[in-house]
């Protein structure tokens, strides 16, 4: 493959990762590659993220396909110049021998138990060089699965986790640092972010050994996660939620000021023809400038009725904590939660709150759960329209966030068509993909023909509708 090659893959590599890159950013990458040179592998990673990163999520993902298609080194870097030298045939061959013999990397328990010891000591010391060696002796030793022929083999970071058991080694390596101090909690997390640091060592050098083996079109494909603004708030994990609740600050600060720029935009209201005509008089009875009415600022109210049953809370959550981190943008904001029980919680998102500290403590409450911990749509709006007659009105717009699911209850369909006719505008998010509506409970086409239903899976489709929201 050649250099213009590799560098088209990698592009399309990126875009097929969820980074944006256009084709003049992808032309600027070019260029700026040739300019710095190709001596120096960091330089060129520099370059190239300069060019083509435009938001720090991003990054992550970058520098995993990067390291795909221009990898640190090539082969295995435990076998030696010669060893690397020999044929695949020869080189399945030596590995079998190895694993029968005294080879020099071995995978008993003796060797386990040393390999902790090394490992422990890299730790101790922060030495990241001393840990991405060991981290590729780890894969190569405890992670390798072998095939039935050549060019079968496979590596398993699994395998090396489980064998190795890293995590379990943080108290060894404080004993080691603080054998006469009393606990340090600062350095405790230092030791965890090293033991991390070689976690990631190894899905790295695991990904390089499978790119090899099928290709980095192959492994970037399976192996590299989404930016995580396009990660699906269904399928996100304990740690991808992290990172998605610190995207929400910048998000709402963001959607803010386009909201107030294409309202400043709109600023100009209906023409005022009187005072064009008369101001035309002074040119001739020619209306060189036109003159318009000032436009009346309105800001409608929002009525938020939020689904937080299990499989569909974390999508609630990041809902809930943008539409409140917007509230300056609407007259009044009103939160209601239900499973089968419609309960009001606007008075949880009060200014100053933290929504994270809030949503948190709402999943903890009970009486904000359920009644029967069974998701029921057509109790749940019948028991709000008895509750709150008055929360809809022509000034209101309505926002339902649910997966349509209701255990093949009633799904209450003359109630909604009620509220969504009492209010202004009404709008209800699937966090589903489109062909789960109408798959087992859901009754998503039934809700459809009432109420607008759209899609909204991750952090970029939910900001798209925020802002034409506002």
């Amino acid at each position: 493959m050649s250099l213009l090659d590799r560098h088209i893959a990698f592009v399309e590599a990126l875009r097929n990762a969820g980074l944006p890159v256009s084709l003049s950013e992808g032309l600027d990458a070019a260029d700026a590659v040739l300019t710095l040179g190709l001596s120096e592998r960091e330089l060129v990673r520099a370059a190239y993220a300069t060019t083509l990163v435009k938001r720090q999520p991003h990054r992550a993902g970058f520098d995993q396909v990067f390291d795909l298609y221009f990898p640190a080194l090539v082969g295995d870097p435990t076998k030696s110049d010669v060893e690397l030298a020999e044929t695949p045939e020869d080189i399945s061959a030596s590995s079998m021998t190895d694993a029968q013999g005294d080879g020099m990397l071995g995978d008993g328990p003796q060797d386990l138990a040393e390999f902790r010891e090394q490992l422990v000591m890299a730790l101790g010391m922060g030495d990241q060089d001393a840990l991405n060696v060991l981290a590729r002796e780890a894969v190569q030793r405890f992670g390798l699965i072998r095939g039935r022929g050549p060019g079968e083999q496979r590596w398993s970071s699994y395998n090396v986790m489980n064998r190795v058991s890293p995590s379990e080694l943080v108290g060894r390596v404080l004993e080691g640092l603080m054998a006469d101090l009393d606990n340090d909690p600062t350095i405790q997390r230092l030791v965890q972010a090293q033991v991390l640091a070689f976690e990631r060592m190894v899905d790295a050098e695991v990904r390089r050994r499978a790119s090899e083996v099928r290709g980095p079109e192959h492994v970037a494909k399976y192996t590299v996660r989404k930016s995580i603004d396009q990660i699906d708030f269904t399928s996100a994990r304990k740690s991808d939620l992290e990172e998605m609740r610190k995207e929400i600050g910048p998000l709402a600060r963001r959607l803010a000021t386009k909201v107030n720029r294409h309202k400043a935009s709109r600023q100009r209201g209906p023409l005022d023809f009187r005072r064009t005509v008369r101001a035309s008089v002074s040119s001739g009875g020619v209306p060189l400038e036109t003159h318009h009415r000032p436009r009346r600022p309105s800001r409608s109210d929002l009525v938020v009725l939020c689904d937080v049953s299990g499989s569909v809370a974390n999508f609630a959550n990041f809902t809930l904590m943008l539409v409140f981190a917007l509230r300056e943008q609407f007259n009044r904001v009103r939160a209601f939660t239900f499973v089968d029980e419609i309960h009001e919680v606007t008075d949880r998102f009060h200014p100053g709150a933290d929504p994270v500290d809030t949503m948190a403590s709402l999943a903890a409450s009970a009486q904000y759960a359920s009644l029967w911990g069974r998701t029921n749509y057509g109790r749940a709006f019948t028991r709000f329209a008895e509750l709150h007659p008055d929360a809809l009105t022509p000034k209101t717009n309505l926002l339902i966030l649910g997966d349509a699911r209701s255990n093949y209850s009633d799904l209450g369909l003359p109630v909604l068509k009620e509220m969504v006719s009492d209010a202004r505008h009404a709008w209800w998010l699937n966090p589903e993909s489109p062909r789960h509506w109408n798959t087992g409970d859901s009754g998503a086409s039934d809700y459809a023909r009432i109420i607008p239903m759209i899609e909204c899976r991750n952090l970029v489709q939910l900001g798209d509708f925020v802002h034409d929201l506002a």
